[in-house]
């Protein structure tokens, strides 16, 4: 299983990442709220914890929708050693 983690940056705006989370995820309204909020304040979130190909393609998929609105929103993936 791979983490996949949004990384805060001063452009992304707090309306693309809800929006990213919801229709990426299925994370209903307020719970993509708390976890935008949480990637503002620390940095960085785990938003979702899959198998490796299932995090990359959403990796790449919210990368390309994060680019074609002009923001530079990163995505990044990792092993979750607690599922080891």
């Amino acid at each position: 299983m791979f983490r996949l983690i949004y990384l805060n940056d001063n452009q992304t705006t707090m309306e693309f990442v809800v929006h990213s989370l919801v229709k990426h995820f299925d994370y209903i309204e307020p719970t993509a709220e708390q976890i935008a909020n949480d990637i503002h304040l620390s940095g960085s979130a785990v938003v979702a914890v899959l198998p490796y190909e299932m995090a990359e393609q959403k990796g790449i998929e919210i990368t390309m929708a994060a680019r074609s609105a002009g923001y530079p929103l990163q995505i990044k993936i990792e092993p979750d050693l607690i599922s080891l």
